[in-house]
């Protein structure tokens, strides 16, 4: 196929846009049915719940056959160890950096002083303390399932890659008889980046009716009172990506314009539907093109969305001290620098459990202000940012998923495996042929969906 054939290479009508701009047109219509229907705004709700589940039908499948792949086929098992060690260190760097340039961010902006802690939506505090962050020892124990259809079906990332591992090390270990398994899991994680296609195709129905549900139900009202935190949780962010994010790109030679465009689209998914889940799949996909082997991308990002949640644990920090101002507000507690260093130290460490639980970063943030704060404020304050929370939420799960992608490509560099040549030509006609030449019509019709 010559390149003037190519799918890729012929110029997109106008009338048929990229899956990154569907998107975009998705989340700007569903934002105007919110404003000015919202009764219109919660009926579409369900389109939303559609799409995620669909997309939560994907990623034990997906998550299962890519691991034991990647590590049983790859001959990757020696290399899982030293992996994951490293995959660790990283995530702790950048998550405490997260936290410290949180507090910092927090500790300027003030957004706390000045906001009253009124009597508290008891209803709203008894919902959030029924769960509690899992500790170290807690979160090791829930890694490994007692039954892996039941981790498959509550869709538990973390269990999954548990189980996947041990897995792959068992094929491994029985040589040939463990080949027609490897050969399974290899067709079965080619039909799941197929049927990843097919479900990202409903994508902009699915982000349009989220945006539309939280604009009708939110309203743009709810941005008065709360207005300086959220201001200065996305201010954090990005100064987060720009330092943080950028001095890894930089350090680490990592392509950022076709990283940019790799990222865009499951990006676009984490923040409109504020859920890791949806964009997951889409993500794996685009790590792969990117250069990412496959037994890297299917251990890392995975994991990373149990201990690599960089958006979270900043919001953690920010709001954590956030309630503390305004605790000086309503009664005159005052929280030094030093107590502020000792709940990040402890943030630090509850933070890891933290895609366990529903609602888990109120629940780590309940949890922490009531061991900080006098009894009965932490409680009030939780309730205060919940009105906000999904909001704040849109930005710190698309950061997430940043920083998942990014961790995935610096992993892969550190081992030697990156492929900085498919990086180079990721998004371009040049990929769509070097995917066909190989067989891989998934990716190709990936490329053909994006630009």
């Amino acid at each position: 196929m010559t390149p003037a054939s190519s799918p890729s290479s012929t110029r997109r009508p106008w009338y048929r846009p990229s899956l990154t701009t569907q998107i975009f047109i998705g989340l700007i219509v569903g934002g105007a049915i919110g404003y000015f229907r919202p009764d219109w705004g919660n009926a579409v709700y369900f389109l939303r719940d559609i799409f995620l589940n669909l997309i939560k039908s994907i990623i034990a499948p997906l998550v299962f056959s890519t691991i034991v792949v990647g590590i049983a086929g790859a001959g990757a098992l020696k290399k899982v160890g030293r992996m994951g060690a490293k995959a660790l260190i990283y995530f702790e760097i950048v998550t405490t950096a997260a936290l410290f340039i949180g507090l910092a961010i927090v500790n300027f902006t003030k957004p706390g002083i000045g906001v009253v802690l009124a009597a508290a939506n008891t209803d709203v505090v008894k919902t959030i303390g029924q769960s509690h962050p899992k500790t170290l020892i807690e979160t090791l124990v829930h890694a490994f399932p007692s039954s892996i259809v039941d981790a498959m079906v509550r869709g538990d990332v973390l269990q999954i890659v548990a189980f996947g591992v041990l897995f792959a090390m068992a094929v491994s270990a029985i040589g040939e008889k463990g080949k027609p398994i490897i050969r399974a899991m290899e067709s079965l994680s080619q039909v799941m980046f197929k049927f990843t296609n097919y479900v990202m195709m409903f994508a902009p129905i699915g982000v349009g009716a989220a945006m539309a549900h939280t604009v009708g139900t939110q309203g743009l009202g709810v941005l008065v009172n709360l207005g300086n935190l959220i201001l200065s949780l996305y201010l954090a962010l990005i100064i987060f990506i720009v330092l943080v994010f950028g001095a890894v790109i930089f350090i680490t030679r990592i392509p950022l314009r076709q990283f940019i465009r790799a990222v865009r689209e499951p990006a676009v998914l984490a923040f409109a539907t504020t859920s890791s889940e949806s964009a997951l799949p889409k993500a794996m996909q685009a790590m792969e093109r990117f250069g990412v082997p496959r037994h890297i991308v299917g251990f890392v990002m995975p994991t990373g969305y149990s201990f690599n949640l960089d958006g979270s644990t900043l919001y953690l920090a920010m709001a954590s001290v956030f309630v503390a101002q305004a605790a000086e507000t309503t009664m005159g507690f005052h929280m030094g620098f030093g107590a502020q260093i000792t709940m990040i130290l402890t943030l630090m460490l509850t933070s890891k459990g933290v895609a366990a639980v529903p609602r888990a970063s109120l629940v780590i943030l309940l949890a922490t202000l009531n061991n900080f704060l006098p009894a009965g404020l932490g409680p009030i304050g939780v309730a205060v940012i919940f009105g906000v929370d999904e909001l704040m939420d849109m930005g710190r799960t698309c950061v997430n998923l940043i920083g998942n992608c990014l961790a995935t490509v610096v992993v892969a560099r550190w081992e030697g495996e990156f492929d900085d040549t498919r990086a180079k030509i990721f998004g371009t006609p040049a990929e769509a042929e070097l995917d066909l030449k190989s067989g891989d019509l998934a990716f190709a019709e990936a490329v053909r969906q994006g630009d």
